[in-house]
C-alpha cells in the first residue's frame, strides 16, 4: 500500500485535496501566527477543564489515550464511543475562534471538543465523525497547537486511497462532503519524543 504525503506549503490560502471519492480536505498553514498560536496553547493547556474518559471497544473498557474537554453554545449533548461527554461552556477564546473560522470558511458551528495529546503515546485511531447529532456530511474544522502530528486518512472500501499530513502548529483543517461517511482517519502514536498537542475540533451539532 503507497501512502501518499499530501505537502501542503501554501500560506494564507486555503490547499484543497478532493477527489471523485467524496474526500474534501482543506488546509491552512497560517490560520494563526506564531505569537497568537503560542498565548492560546498556554492558555488552553493551563486553564481549559481536562476529563480523562473511558471508551468501550468491543465490550471492553479503556482509558482514552489522551485528555478531552468538551464546549458548546446552548448547552448542546454529544456522545461517541458510549460516552456521555460533560459540556462546559464556551470561552471568550473559543468563541473568538469559531468567529474567526466562520470569517474564513463561512461554515457555522456552535460547539468544540478539544484533545490534549500529552506527549507521542497519545493517540487517536480509526474512526469518523459521523455520530447522529452531526447530521449528514458533517463538516468538522480542526485548530492545532503546540507539537506537529501526522493525520492519517483512508477511505474505508478502497485500501489504496491512503494520505498523511503534517499538521502544524496555528494551522486549520477542513474536512467536509463524504470525509466522514467513506473515510476514516487517525493521528497515530510516534516513538518519538515529543511536546504536548491541542487539537481542536469545531462541529455543529443539530
Amino acid at each position: 500500500m503507497i501512502v501518499v504525503m499530501i505537502e501542503l506549503p501554501y500560506k494564507n490560502k486555503f490547499e484543497t485535496l478532493k477527489g471523485t471519492t467524496g474526500l474534501n480536505i482543506s488546509y491552512l498553514p497560517d490560520f494563526l501566527n506564531k505569537s497568537k498560536s503560542d498565548i492560546l496553547y498556554k492558555k488552553f493547556l493551563d486553564n481549559i477543564p481536562w476529563q480523562k474518559y473511558k471508551v468501550k471497544i468491543f465490550g471492553k473498557t479503556y482509558d482514552q489515550p489522551r485528555l478531552t474537554s468538551f464546549h458548546s453554545i446552548g448547552n448542546k449533548k454529544y456522545n461517541y464511543s458510549q460516552i456521555g461527554i460533560k459540556n462546559n461552556l464556551m470561552t471568550k477564546d473559543l468563541i473568538n475562534l469559531l468567529n474567526q473560522i466562520h470569517d474564513k470558511t463561512n461554515y457555522r458551528f456552535n460547539s468544540v471538543l478539544l484533545n490534549l495529546y500529552r506527549d507521542g503515546m497519545d493517540s487517536n485511531g480509526w474512526h469518523s465523525d459521523n455520530e447522529p447529532e452531526l447530521g449528514d456530511n458533517p463538516k468538522i474544522a480542526s485548530i492545532t497547537l503546540g507539537e506537529e502530528r501526522f493525520f492519517h486518512i483512508k477511505h474505508k472500501y478502497k485500501k489504496n486511497l491512503r494520505y498523511k499530513i503534517l499538521l502544524k502548529h496555528g494551522s486549520l483543517l477542513i474536512m467536509g462532503d463524504k470525509s466522514q461517511t467513506d473515510w476514516v482517519h487517525q493521528v497515530p502514536k510516534t516513538k518519538k519524543k515529543i511536546n504536548p498537542r491541542i487539537n481542536l475540533t469545531y462541529r455543529y451539532i443539530y
